[in-house]
C-alpha cells in the first residue's frame, strides 16, 4: 500500500527468495534449507540479490525495502551500494509477540507458506532481537516508530502521517 501510494516499487527480500526457491535454481535450494530452518540467508548472498533489483530502472527514483537489512552488516554493506544518504527513512512497527506470531500464522493459512510454522516463526523471532533489534540504534537518526496494532488502514494511515511529518 505504501508502495504504490508513493508511486516507488516495493522490494521484499523474503519474495525474491521465494521465488528462487519455486524456481529451483541451484540458489533456490541453498535458500530454501536456510528458510526452513529459520535462519537468515547470508548477507552477501542477500546483498547480491538487492543490488541487482536495485540496479533496476523502475528503482531509480526510489524504492520500498521490505526485510532489509536484517542486522547491521547488511544495513553498512547497503550503505556501500547506495551510499549513506541511500536510506533516507527507516519505519520501525512496533507489535508484540503473541500478535506477531498470530498474524504469521494466519498468512500462513492464507498463503499456503509451509515456512511459518510456529516453531520457526517463534525461532524468527528470537533471531530477530539477537541480529536485527540493533539496527533500531543504527538508524536511530532516521527511525520512525509506528504502532503496528490495529487494522491494516490504520497502520498505514499513521505510516503516511508519520512519513509527511518527516
Amino acid at each position: 500500500m505504501l508502495a504504490r501510494a508513493l508511486g516507488i516499487p516495493h522490494i521484499s527480500t523474503g519474495v525474491m527468495l521465494r521465488e528462487a526457491i519455486a524456481a529451483g535454481t541451484e540458489l533456490g535450494q541453498k535458500v530454501e534449507s536456510v528458510v526452513s530452518s529459520g535462519a537468515l540467508v547470508s548477507d552477501d548472498l542477500v546483498l547480491a540479490i538487492v543490488d541487482e533489483r536495485l540496479d533496476q530502472d523502475d528503482a531509480q527514483c526510489g524504492y520500498l525495502l521490505d526485510g532489509y537489512p536484517r542486522n547491521v552488516s547488511q544495513a553498512e554493506a547497503l550503505e556501500d551500494v547506495v551510499g549513506a544518504d541511500g536510506i533516507e527513512v527507516a519505519i520501525l512497527l512496533d507489535v508484540d509477540t503473541d500478535e506477531l506470531v498470530s498474524r504469521l500464522l494466519a498468512r500462513a493459512e492464507d498463503q499456503g507458506r509451509s515456512d511459518d510454522t510456529e516453531e520457526v516463526i517463534r525461532h524468527r523471532l528470537e533471531v530477530y532481537e539477537g541480529e536485527t533489534a540493533p539496527l533500531v540504534d543504527y538508524y536511530s537518526d532516521r527511525l520512525v516508530r509506528i504502532d503496528g496494532i490495529g487494522e491494516i488502514e490504520d497502520v498505514f494511515t499513521r505510516i503516511v502521517a508519520a512519513l509527511a511529518r518527516q
